[in-house]
């Protein structure tokens, strides 16, 4: 048995009960997606039953409504740990539930403490500018100039749990980068920072672009994944894109960190065309509905970035065997239409494909852990510690 987990990064389909701790009250990606673009949209994923996970939520996507009968198993899963951010999400969805969030900083400068930024400064021999919350594009035009006269990385955060660091290939190269950013990790472990993440970039003065090879350093995950529970049991586990820095290439057998979801869609449908083991799991994260549309808060581009995902699901479900599992899913939202830039407190959907299972209306879920345990039992593996069986 094969299981293929696409996480359609921020794709969330409405509001949390608590997203107003958050200020994400009425925050709705999918939905509002749905109802600034005209026409049909996503024929896979309303099959599937996206459109049916928006009636769980309480609410219509308009171009893709609910169908009489989906072809998937349908749920939205509601997230119990605090924070809103890639790392919490993916855990959770790997069946790790964070008791505390991790530590965020306010926007304005200074915003990380000055004794982490002190010692970073010593353990790289430069010093930093920045130290604020901010749009990552914004400042690299904003400090760009600045960061090429002084040789200073341009160090940033958001109301995610993340120590930014931007640097211009000519100044810093990537794999320099990747070396300081291993250093912000060992200091930024204590203070419970979700992840470093390297931005380089590259261009004139005015004209500066930020490049494909964005890594990010998680800290290792707190308790038992589903990936180390499978590896344990003998299961093939293989990440696409972000998942392998997600979990620290923890519990992993195979890991490819190809940037982009077309590389990564082309990744799933090369693994897909392998004879595969006994038993398998391909856990594979699509970014740039979050990266390149949600942050920048451009709509028309987040829903093609979708319909270009949805042609591929038509694909893959094909391609499948009886016994074999398609999940979609998402690990939090980031709604385009919302104010501000930063993700938004949301469920999430979950459609399960099984050609050889009648779907079901599994509901409204309190933790985005019941993905982990179901696929932990479906692939021999047993129990995990969080979360319930989607199916009795």
């Amino acid at each position: 048995m094969r299981a293929i987990v696409l996480v359609i990064d921020s794709f969330g389909i409405g509001a949390l009960p608590d997203a107003n701790r958050y200020g994400d009250e009425g925050s709705n990606t999918a939905g509002h997606i749905c109802d600034v673009m005209s026409g049909e949209k996503w024929p896979a994923l309303k099959r599937l039953g996206l459109g049916n996970a928006a009636r769980l939520a309480g609410h219509n996507l308009s171009g893709c409504e609910a169908v009489e009968i989906p072809e998937a198993s349908v749920a939205i899963m509601a997230e119990r740990s605090s924070g809103k951010d890639t790392t919490t999400g993916h855990w959770e969805l790997a069946g790790v539930i964070l008791d505390r969030a991790f530590r965020t900083f306010p926007s304005e400068y200074p915003s990380f403490p000055a004794d982490l930024i002190s010692n970073f400064s010593s353990r790289i021999g430069r010093t930093v500018i920045g130290n604020r919350a901010a749009s990552g594009t914004e400042i690299i035009e904003e400090l760009g100039d600045e960061h090429l006269r002084s040789g200073s990385p341009i160090v940033y955060t958001s109301s995610d749990s993340v120590f930014q660091i931007a640097a211009h290939g000519e100044t810093v190269s990537v794999d320099e980068l990747y070396k300081i950013c291993e250093v912000a990790r060992q200091l930024c472990d204590p203070y419970r920072i979700g992840r470093v993440i390297a931005r380089p970039f590259v261009g004139a003065s005015g004209q500066f672009i930020r490049t494909e090879s964005r890594r990010d350093f998680s800290m290792e995950p707190a308790g038992e994944t589903l990936l180390d529970r499978l590896w344990g049991a003998g299961v093939e586990t293989i990440g696409v894109g972000k998942i392998g820095d997600i979990f620290t290439e923890r519990g992993l057998s195979r890991s490819y960190h190809d940037k982009g979801n077309n590389n990564c869609l082309d990744r799933v449908e090369a693994l897909l065309s392998e004879s595969s083991p006994e038993n398998q799991l391909i856990f594979a994260n699509l970014v740039d509905t979050d990266m390149i549309f949600g942050h920048r808060r451009n709509p028309a581009g987040y829903a093609d970035s979708v319909s270009a995902i949805d042609s591929r699901i038509a694909k893959f479900r094909e391609a499948i065997d009886g016994d074999d599992i398609l999940v979609v899913t998402a690990d939090h939202g980031c709604d385009p239409t919302y104010r501000g830039t930063d993700h938004t407190r949301e469920y999430v959907p979950l459609l399960w494909y099984q050609r050889n299972r009648s779907p079901q209306n599994l509901g409204v879920r309190s933790t985005f852990s019941d993905l982990a345990q179901t696929i932990s039992r479906e692939l021999g593996a047993g129990d995990m510690k969080h979360g319930e069986s989607l199916f009795r």
